[in-house]
């Protein structure tokens, strides 16, 4: 095939093993030139291993891959870059304290003997920054720029080293509608000039927008390759799960209507925060949304211990207590926590599942030092089965664990613990739609025990759809509070007309 005519990318039979882990599967895929190709599947279907041999990042075992009709040689970040593959990850990799134009230019300044050629790169930086709408200062530094305007710097980056083909990992995880919508104006922008999008996302919404094609991975494999217009979100979700039941038990009639309330939150003052009065009842999920930088997840820290806190009473089951100055203050008063980072606040990654699972109450296990890995498991299964985590993977160090399972090994010690009151930080932050569904099926089984839980996302229409209440929370204040059956326009509408804005992204 002449290589003027020749896909933007071809993968052939492509397979990878790790020990005890077929992560790809004679995975064979083409994606052509000007087009955006989504890559769905569950967290662990192979789409991150995918796309880390294309980007050079690891070794393939077998098969191989063509960009633009030339064979790419394998586990070679350089050689991927300079056959035009660029990859934009989920966790970005902007250098903070550096400026703008540093970071499009990393690596790539032009220069002679040493000696940065400034006019040359401010030409690139302005050539690649006009193709993006990127309109921040070239000496600004990167630190300071929102994550939606971090990404544009990915992006124009990706551009500046010659990227035809660009791979987008989870691109709209952090971002609000209003830079969602903007993201899209830039893809759109990409795709007319003849750029191959390779985006993988967990928003099938997103997707269904987004994409001229769907490929859909399950268990290192590939399903189907269709396009867009012939997918549904259902039978995307019925492709990625092989018919699983994503049903998610609905709260009873009844669900939040104790007289006394399982924890109260009277004057909270902390920074950035200023609360008069929160008050959650047994078996009710409550929701907290707004706007980015709203203050939701800094109420929970407060809750939780994790953040000083300047003033406030707490009730909790009508008993006040003194407010918790730790995590572990405030698991003795009845609450514990799950922050949003989870693999540096909630995890111990080189330690197992198990262990994890056990963690902070390995007497109530009835573990005895040293601790023993076979009793730990015995002990962690009760709870982990509950929330779908293969058994065989209580063994694996949670740091191998996909997003999704990491995020139940967090559910099943929550599940173990006898906490009255459950916060929860962005639970589903990066996880596939079943690995969602299995947490939310887990949240509806503890409240049901009587518990509580108030959880925080940026995904809106989750909150609507898994809240019995949601509380609206605009510059660290409750500006209203809405009741179940709530539409995502009355939590904007609340927090727009708080802020005064109706730019803002929500998150």
């Amino acid at each position: 095939m002449a290589k003027e005519t020749a896909p933007a990318l071809r993968i052939t039979r492509l397979n990878k093993t790790y020990p005890g882990v077929h992560a790809l599967r004679d995975v064979s895929l083409t994606i052509e030139r000007g087009v955006v190709h989504a890559i769905v599947g569950e967290n662990g279907a192979g789409k991150s291993t995918l796309m880390k041999v294309v980007a050079g990042a690891i070794a393939q075992d077998g098969g191989s891959i063509d960009v633009f009709g030339r064979p790419l040689e394998p586990g070679s970040p350089t050689r991927s870059s300079d056959a035009g593959v660029a990859t934009i990850y989920q966790e970005l990799t902007i250098v903070p304290e550096m400026s703008v134009l540093a970071n499009v230019l990393l690596g790539h300044l032009p220069s002679t003997w040493g000696v940065i050629h400034r006019t040359v790169a401010l030409e690139q930086f302005y050539r690649v920054a006009a193709v993006v709408g990127f309109t921040h200062p070239a000496a600004q530094r990167a630190g300071e720029l929102s994550t939606a305007a971090q990404q544009l710097v990915e992006i124009m980056r990706a551009l500046a080293r010659g990227g035809r083909v660009v791979i987008m990992d989870e691109p709209t995880a952090s971002l609000g509608p209003a830079d969602v919508r903007r993201l899209h104006r830039v893809i759109d922008t990409l795709r007319t000039a003849g750029h191959s999008i390779v985006y993988v996302s967990h928003d099938l919404d997103d997707v269904l927008e987004i994409s001229d094609t769907v490929t859909v991975m399950r268990e290192g494999a590939i399903v189907t390759t269709k396009s867009a217009s012939e997918w549904t979100k259902s039978s995307l979700i019925y492709a990625m799960l092989g018919g699983v039941s994503l049903e998610t038990p609905v709260a009873a009639a009844t669900t939040g209507t104790g007289n006394t309330p399982l924890l109260e939150v009277l004057g909270l003052r902390a920074p950035g925060v200023s609360i008069d009065r929160i008050a959650i009842r047994p078996g009710e999920i409550v929701g907290l949304a707004g706007l980015v930088g709203s203050g939701r997840s800094r109420l929970l820290r407060a809750l939780a211990g994790a953040d000083v806190v300047d003033s406030g009473q707490l009730l909790v089951a009508g008993r006040r207590i003194t407010w918790p100055r730790t995590p572990h203050a405030a698991l003795a008063a009845g609450i514990c926590f799950a922050p949003e980072d989870r693999k540096l606040q909630a995890l111990v990654l080189e330690r197992t599942s198990a262990w994890n699972v056990a963690l902070g109450q390995f007497g109530v296990a009835g573990i005895m030092r040293p601790v023993r890995e076979s009793v730990l498991r015995s002990w962690a299964r009760a709870f982990t089965q509950l929330v779908g985590l293969p058994e065989h993977r209580l063994a694996n160090p949670a740091g191998t664990l996909s997003g999704g399972n990491q995020q139940k090994l967090i559910v099943s010690r929550l599940l173990s613990r006898r906490a009255k009151v459950v916060l929860l930080d962005e639970p589903t932050r990066g996880i596939d739609i079943g690995a969602k569904a299995q947490i939310f099926q887990a949240a509806r089984r503890i409240v049901d025990g009587g518990r509580a839980i108030i959880w925080a996302s940026s995904d809106l229409t989750e909150i609507v759809e898994h809240s019995d209440r949601i509380v609206v929370v605009a510059n660290g204040r409750v500006v209203g509070e809405l009741p179940r059956g709530s539409t995502v326009h009355d939590i904007l509408t609340l927090s727009y007309a708080a802020s005064g804005t109706g730019e803002s992204a929500a998150a």
